[in-house]
Order: C-alpha cells, then structure tokens, then sequence
C-alpha cells in the first residue's frame, strides 16, 4: 500500500476530534500502555506505577517511537484498597501486570459505617501520581494534546477495592444499604480528586479520566447497574464537568452491553471520549453513544497471543468498522490494556494497519 503523507500531528487529530471534525488520520491512542512501556524501555512492570520519572520516559519514548497519541498517565484498576486504608501488593513476576490489594480497608458491614474518605494529598498512589504529573507539566510535545490524565476511577470501582469485588456483590443484593453507604463515600473521594487535580494542575490541558471495570454484566445486572452505579456516576460526572473539566474520557470495562442504555444518560463534555471493551461492538457503540468519539476497541488477546499477520488483519477490520460506524469520531486503541508483555513485532503490526488504513479522503 502506497504510503500517505500526514497533514496534522496526533496532538491536532485529537484536537480536531474534539472540535467535531474529520482529521487527516485515525489517532493511534492505546488505553493503559503504561506496562507495557516500561517492558519495551527495559524496566520493570513496578516501576510504570511506582517510579514517576521511569514511568513518564517509559510512555513518551514507547509513544514517540510507535506514533501513538501521549498523554501521560499513573493510575491503576485496584484504586480504593490503599487509597481507603489498606495494603498493595507491585505487580512482579511473569504472571503479575498490574498492583492488586493485598490487604482490604474493609471485611465487615460495621467497618463501613465507620469508615471515612481519605486525605487526597496523602492517599495511597496519589503522591506517586503527584509527582508523575509535575514532571508531566513540563512539556507539551506534537503527539500530546494533554499534559495532564487527571485519574479518577467510578465509584463502584472504587468500593470494590474497598470492600472486594465479591463483598460489594454479596451486599448489592442482601445489605443494600451498607452497599450503597460505601459507594457514596467512593462518589465523595472522587470528587475530593476532581477538586486536588484541578486546584493544583490546572484545566487548561488537563483530560479527566473516569472508568469502571468491576460494574460489568459478568458480575452485577443492569438493574443493579442501573440502581447501585448510575446515580453516582451521574453525579460525579456532573461534578467534574461544573468543576470546569471540558471533556470525560470513561473507560467502560469489559461486558457493558446490557447497561449502554444507563451509560448514555451520562454526561460527557462536548464531547466526551468513550473506551469500550471488545465486548461492545463499534457499530453498537456508535449507536448509543453518536456524538461522543469512541476510543477501542481491538481485543487485547489478539494483541498478546496472535501473530502479526493476525493482529494487522484484526486492527484493518477495527479501523475500517470504526471509521464508518461512529459517527462523532473514532480513535484506534485495544479494548482494555495493552498487554505489558505483548511481542514488539505485534505491536508494529498493530500500529502499521492504521497507518496503512486509518486515513479520511
């Protein structure tokens, strides 16, 4: 395939996106590449969550040397556990990608009663985060149209790191009340962040980041979705936009399709970048969500266990399905993480299907 030549800079792509207009390219923006970044610069899985400075050069070399969107993020799914009182475990060894809980703040209904939000300053990772973003502030370079991922993960997340996934189900369905307690203090604690970020970095190129990875239809229904998440994620996101936040990027996690219809009463900015799994079909997600651009949705798998040839054909048919059925704009990214031990070779292959078929006539 002939080569094309590029007329904007992924920094103006996003920004054209944002502006509602068709850039010259698909945007090449990776959801949560922070792992796999410090494997391919040669460090350790840890350090992407735990060595500011590592993890910021990690990111902007793995970007600049694939041709991805930067835009620097610290952050992590397991949010709520150390943050609320507990303990973390660094992700190491072959298997670990990603810091867990090692010790939960909460076990019983009666330490939710007596739990309170935290101190944001001095909250788990939130110094860590603080630091990555100062050296964030920095600099602003052509592939970056933030410089500030200002993380905020979805109150029922948030809870079930508090409490454990398995806790806050059992109690959804048998101590609704404690439930719904835990998940206002989450709704609380995040937007006490939305109020740190904004006060100590700014708005004018900071990107909110909302996401919820434990809500899914493998583990609650869409009525429990609909009574136990979308009240609070409406107030949050409402919060974060009269904060003065312009746009949203919500990462919806895994299998959402029987909750889309609650999903899109949410407001986003204008417009709001929306993250789907591989579970939700692009089309699908064009549908509920049309004047929001949609960021996904390549199963992570493909990426990890694939050939090259394999993970180039499944990104054409990614990019071609995206460019034609989102109507408010489509950026490429995989479906939910990018495999931190994914093979380079894949990667590339991955990168260079949207570079041969991601551009707009």
């Amino acid at each position: 395939m002939a080569e094309r030549k590029a007329r904007m800079t992924d920094r103006e792509r996003v920004e054209a996106l944002l502006k509602r207009k068709k850039p010259d390219r698909v945007p090449i923006w990776p959801f949560a590449y922070a792992g796999f970044a410090t494997v391919y610069t040669g460090t350790s899985i840890a350090d992407a969550y735990n060595n500011p400075k590592v993890a910021y050069e990690a990111q902007k070399k793995t970007c600049q040397d694939f041709g991805w969107v930067f835009t620097p993020m610290l952050g992590y799914a397991a949010y709520g556990g150390w943050e609320f009182g507990g303990e973390i475990k660094w992700p190491s060894g072959e298997f670990a990608q990603a810091p867990t809980v090692a010790k939960l703040p909460v076990e019983k209904p009666e330490d939710v009663w007596n739990l309170k939000t935290p101190d944001v300053p001095t909250a788990g990772i939130v110094p860590i985060v603080t630091e990555f973003m100062e050296l964030a502030g920095k600099e602003q370079l052509d592939n970056e149209p933030y410089k500030f991922f200002c993380f905020m993960t979805g109150p029922f997340n948030t809870a079930g790191m508090i409490a454990g996934p398995d806790m806050l189900c059992k109690w959804v369905i048998k101590k609704p009340d404690v439930a719904h307690h835990l998940i206002r203090l989450a709704t609380d604690h995040m937007k006490d962040l939305a109020d740190y970020w904004a006060d100590k970095f700014g708005l004018d190129s900071s990107l909110a980041f909302t996401g919820e990875a434990i809500a899914t239809g493998q583990l609650i229904s869409a009525k429990q979705f609909e009574d136990f998440v979308l009240p609070y994620f409406q107030e949050a996101h409402q919060y974060i936009l009269d904060r003065g936040y312009k746009t949203i990027y919500c990462h919806q996690c895994g299998e959402q399709n029987a909750n889309l219809e609650h999903w899109a009463k949410l407001p986003y900015g204008d417009p709001g970048i929306i993250s789907i799994g591989h579970e939700v079909e692009l089309e699908t997600a064009g549908k509920y969500f049309p004047n929001e651009v949609i960021l996904g949705n390549l199963e992570p798998a493909i990426i990890q266990s694939c050939t090259p040839d394999e993970v180039y054909e499944a990104t054409k048919k990614n990019v071609l399905d995206g460019m034609s059925k989102c109507p408010g704009g489509y950026v490429f990214s995989p479906g939910c993480e990018l495999p931190p031990m994914a093979k380079v070779e894949n990667v590339k292959a991955m990168s260079k299907a949207v570079e041969d078929y991601g551009w707009y006539d």
